[in-house]
């Protein structure tokens, strides 16, 4: 059974926020990354481009780390809404 994509062939929804969030704070792939692992997430610089370019899919406790880090809800993650 394939894996689920977007309509346009995506792995992810929150790969354009999370760079747009990254950007808003001036933060580095590799300064994301390590925020990452200060709240005990295994995250390299190399899988925040996989998520950021929609080659990787997003694991639930990514998506709930992804939130804490920038303190945004998973609705803005997911449907950009507040």
């Amino acid at each position: 059974m394939p894996k689920p994509r977007t309509e346009s062939g995506e792995k992810n929804l929150v790969g354009a926020r999370l760079k747009e969030l990254r950007k808003r704070d001036s933060l580095s792939q590799r300064d994301l990354a390590y925020r990452f692992q200060l709240i005990g997430v295994d995250m390299d610089k190399n899988v925040i481009t996989w998520i950021e370019t929609n080659k990787r899919y997003v694991t639930d406790l990514e998506l709930r780390a992804i939130a804490a880090i920038f303190n945004v809800s998973y609705k803005y993650l997911i449907d950009g809404e507040e």
